[in-house]
């Protein structure tokens, strides 16, 4: 129980970002951006998500996904209604209860997963599994408004049917699960061994939502175990590659950053944490983090490096770091969020897009990464810091957002993936999270600005947005966020120590504020003698928390390292020593009896 004290900083921000969330509204919304122009904007996404939506009912379903330009369909994931099953807890939230209602039904009756197909572990866990999960929650629990009367526990079935489809993936020396598996036969022999990092650290939202809901622990135990496996191969700057070998454990790309490949990974561990109260999760992102902060962070944009030796191996901003300012939202650190994301939304502006890839040495798309296929981090982002901040020029961001997608990815049928961002060449394919994250992030967006009516911000629980954006509820069946404990600096050993915190330059009444981020000074006493500060100042969430154990001095988990490497790392620890991050502070170095045992 002293393990959870310090993650009150966390838990308290994200439980007061959704409390408060609807509390302040300021009158003049943005430049040009009145009250009433939000309402507008809000009901114009709105219309752009059924305007999609309608196109892939009409000239797509039952296939995975539409056609937009030529309204037809295309399988692209399994042939199991994909945008359909992704939509659903979007309806939910739209309050359309007759569209949801009837999907809910369709799928429970037509669904199955007994099928001779060989789909990705990733990408099946996020659409499909976890919209199946969302829509159930949804439609099983009157407190949302949205229950369905007939409604009998179908998607949970056929959830848990296709999640121990899965299962055989996990089947390595590693635990690290194989990228694709056939839902009839399992594994293929042979299937590839390289798998992503988000690949096999992006799954235990799902899959432990699974286990909570079934009662079963298998699902919540694989995806832990792939975390741990990854996080274990670390390299001692505590940096993870792109891609690794699930047998052997080797990494077979050692490029580090937050991007491609990686990037769900960070997001899950702090989200697993908010959600199931684990903080194991929280002891690997507070290192990851403060690596990433340290190694990555080239104010205000983010490089990829050697994982070994930290140089600088590509200058480049891709897509799919966008979502990074809205992780560090949740995780309080508000002030790089802000920079990042207006550097961010600056590319956005050149080019009315966010191309793949912008290398930030030549200032220009790089080659071969010149398409926007519709992806939502950009907009995930915005909704964050205007959710925290306030900022009226996060609805300025949301509305020119509006409008690039409108004037130039608008098609008759849907909305078109844009093939070169300099151009605004469309190209005849929407993916389903067009209609599961993005158009959801920017209706949240402007809903949150005149006043929020909605599942998320006035709903009964408190709801963690999984990397699909599908709605995961902290409902007291999932989450033991109960069991967290009210105050700072519970991760240090606390045998002789007095540990005292306050707060100062707090607002005076923070049930009466969402300005996103609690700014103060948070001061640990420490025995005479010892090596740490005496404090450490704090603007957010985990700035504050004592230094304490490392995550394997407190769960047993060292990196995976050759023997010289390891010989040089055990004569580097003998004297303790301080590392400070950007928002962590990570001190190794306690005593072999002060490390607990491998539970």
């Amino acid at each position: 129980m002293a393990a959870l004290k310090a993650s009150l900083p966390i838990l308290s921000f994200f439980l007061l970002l959704s409390l408060y969330s609807n509390t302040f509204i300021h009158t003049a919304l943005a430049d040009g951006v009145t009250p009433e122009e939000a309402k507008q904007l809000r009901d114009e996404v709105r219309e752009m998500f059924y305007h999609a939506f309608n196109g892939y009912m009409e000239h797509a379903f039952p296939l995975d996904e539409l056609r937009p330009q030529s309204c037809g369909g295309e399988d692209s994931l399994g042939g199991y209604a994909l945008t359909l099953i992704d939509s659903l807890d979007t309806l939910a939230l739209l309050g359309d209860r007759d569209r949801f209602a009837a999907s809910v039904e369709w799928i429970g009756k037509n669904l199955q997963f007994d099928i001779n197909k060989t789909v990705s572990v990733f990408e099946t866990t996020i659409r499909v599994l976890g919209g199946l999960l969302s829509a159930h929650l949804i439609a099983s629990d009157y407190a949302t408004g949205m229950k369905i009367p007939t409604y009998n526990n179908e998607l949970l079935n056929l959830a848990e049917d296709l999640a121990r489809r899965l299962l055989p993936a996990f089947d390595t020396p590693s635990g690290i699960p194989f990228g694709s598996v056939n839902l009839m036969h399992g594994v293929d022999e042979h299937e590839s061994k390289i798998t992503s990092t988000a690949g096999g650290g992006t799954l235990t939202l799902e899959f432990g939502v699974l286990s909570r809901l079934t009662k079963d622990p298998i699902f919540e135990q694989v995806t832990m175990n792939a975390v741990r496996g990854l996080w274990a191969r670390r390299s001692r700057l505590n940096l993870v590659g792109a891609h690794i070998n699930v047998f052997t454990g080797e990494w077979t790309q050692k490029d580090a950053g937050i991007g491609t490949s990686i990037d769900s990974f960070y997001e899950y561990l702090l989200k697993a944490y908010l959600l199931f109260g684990d903080e194991e999760y929280l002891f690997i992102f507070q290192e990851a983090y403060a690596a990433a902060m340290h190694y990555l962070y080239n104010d205000p944009w983010y490089v990829e490096v050697n994982m070994d030796s930290a140089a600088v191996v590509w200058p480049l901003f891709n897509s799919l770091q966008a979502f990074w300012p809205g992780l560090q939202v949740l995780a309080g650190d508000i002030d790089p969020a802000i920079r990042t994301h207006t550097a961010f939304f600056s590319v956005w502006k050149r080019y009315g897009f966010t191309p793949e890839g912008f290398n930030l040495a030549t200032l220009s798309v790089q080659h071969g990464q010149r398409s926007y296929p519709l992806r939502p981090e950009l907009m995930e982002s915005t909704y964050w810091l205007y959710k925290a901040t306030r900022d009226p020029k996060y609805l300025d961001a949301g509305r020119d957002m509006v409008a690039s997608l409108q004037y130039s990815a608008r098609c008759p049928c849907g909305f078109c993936h844009i093939s070169d961002v300099e151009f605004h060449k469309q190209e005849d394919h929407m993916e389903s999270f067009f209609l599961a994250e993005t158009v959801k992030y920017l209706w949240l967006l402007f809903d949150l600005a005149v006043g929020p009516d909605n599942l998320v911000e006035n709903g009964p629980y408190k709801y963690i947005f999984s990397t699909e954006g599908h709605l995961l509820p902290a409902t007291p069946e999932i989450s033991l966020v109960q069991e967290h404990c009210s105050y700072f600096g519970a991760y240090c050993n606390t045998g002789n120590m007095r540990n005292e915190s306050h707060a100062s330059d707090v607002a005076s009444n923070p049930q009466e504020t969402n300005d996103g981020s609690l700014h103060g000074r948070v001061r640990t006493r420490f025995p005479s003698g010892s090596t740490f500060p005496d404090s450490t100042p704090i603007s957010g969430l985990i700035k504050g928390v004592c230094p304490g154990l490392t995550h394997g001095q407190k769960f047993g988990i060292s990196y995976v390292a050759s023997s010289h490497r390891a010989h040089e790392e055990s004569r580097n620890q003998r004297k303790p020593t301080v590392a400070e991050s950007h928002s962590l502070v990570v001190v190794p170095g306690q005593t072999s009896e002060d490390t607990p045992q491998k539970r």
